[in-house]
């Protein structure tokens, strides 16, 4: 490969358009990633080597962009929706009773693949996307007791997996993450009471006007300090940039984020470094693995199908099958389980590829599951 300059970056801008233009594909209602996943395939170890995802300019700028994305997946999750409190008590029982089966399960896939990932599996199967799941929802515009209690699960389970993953993915380093998580854990809470004395006393607000009548963006020049910040103390500690990334989103989002430091974010992440860090994983993945070890389409297949009848057992409860299906959707989890194990060489040829494809049939399912849930709800009151 060639040095990375600017010709690179607009050859990653113009593959990355790939996922805008599925989208725009009628009824098929594909997800963005999707082809920004198949571009990263096409121009990466897979495809034609046109680009080199061990490069260290590539590599900071996609680790950016997975920071970035995963920021933007915690202010999505719904903590300071009040009427999910109301749900919140069969929400924990239901992610559960999730969590049990998903081990069972993920115990069962390790021995039948040979892997010895049994706990990475449980986690993966049991986790959620508030970032996927929500917006179908809201789209579909479902209401009533058991959708608001269905989104506080998912926000759980999201929460949860998030923290949990990067225990589970390397358990010989367990003891150091789980520092590194406390740490980042702490800090999170630091800046949580230090920003919420500022909206207080009215000093936030001062400084969204200041910045507003300047053009100055210091909300996102801040935002942009901390989640650097966390991502520093996050490598020092050897814990996943995810982590960081994810506990300031909930900081954000606890205390209420700005429309205008929203779309900033948005702009910045959807725009450039959020499509450039999903050229760079699929460029990363060697997919031809799954065709030299076929079983990993099967493991694949399998991580999908028992994520959803892990999801499926909150039917045990009373929750409509419809909605524990779309509790199942995956995306943050599986991707930054593909993007550590591909980092630290901790999974095996075939099987990064073989969570992503997991992670895919979820979205589909849930997807799926959404629509048919719309179609028998009762209509909601005027």
């Amino acid at each position: 490969m060639s040095h990375f300059g600017f010709h690179t970056l607009a050859l990653l801008v113009l593959v990355g358009m790939a996922g805008p233009l599925l989208v725009a594909i009628p009824r098929l209602r594909i997800p963005v990633i999707i082809g920004e996943l198949a571009a990263g395939i096409v121009i990466g170890r897979t495809g034609f080597g046109i680009v080199d995802p061990d490069d260290p300019t590539f590599a900071l700028l996609a680790n950016i962009g997975f920071a970035l994305v995963m920021f933007v997946v915690g202010t999505h999750v719904p903590v300071r929706d009040a009427s999910l409190r109301a749900g919140l008590p069969r929400a924990v029982l239901r992610a559960a009773v999730v969590g049990v089966v998903a081990a069972v399960l993920g115990v069962v896939l390790a021995r039948v693949f040979g892997t010895g990932h049994a706990a990475l599996y449980a986690v993966l199967m049991a986790s959620s996307s508030a970032a996927v799941a929500l917006p179908i929802i809201d789209g579909l515009k479902l209401s009533g007791p058991s959708v608001l209690s269905v989104k506080a699960q998912i926000a759980i389970a999201d929460a949860a997996s998030i923290v949990l993953l990067p225990l589970v993915i390397d358990p010989s380093r367990a003891p150091k993450a789980a520092l590194g998580a406390v740490a980042i854990a702490a800090c999170a809470g630091v800046l949580f009471v230090v920003l919420r004395h500022f909206e207080r006393r009215g000093t936030h607000e001062r400084l969204r006007e200041y910045s507003k009548q300047h053009d100055l963006a210091l909300e996102l020049r801040l935002s942009l300090l901390m989640l650097f910040a966390l991502a520093a103390l996050a490598t020092a500690t050897h814990v996943s940039i995810m982590l960081a990334g994810f506990a300031l989103g909930l900081v954000v989002n606890g205390i209420g984020e700005p429309r205008r430091l929203a779309r900033q974010l948005f702009g910045i992440t959807e725009g450039f470094f959020g499509p450039l860090f999903f050229v760079w994983l699929g460029a990363s993945l060697q997919v031809r693995e799954l065709g030299e070890r076929p079983e990993f389409i099967g493991l694949g297949v399998a991580l999908g199908v028992g994520a959803v009848v892990a999801h499926g057992a909150g039917r045990v409860l009373g929750q409509p099958l419809t909605l524990g299906a779309m509790a199942a959707a995956q995306l943050g989890v599986p991707v930054a389980a593909a993007t550590l194990g591909t980092e630290l060489k901790l999974l095996g040829p075939g099987e990064p590829s073989a969570l992503i494809l997991g992670a895919l049939i979820t979205i589909a399912v849930t997807t799926v599951a959404g629509v048919v849930f719309g179609r028998h709800a009762p209509a909601p009151q005027a």
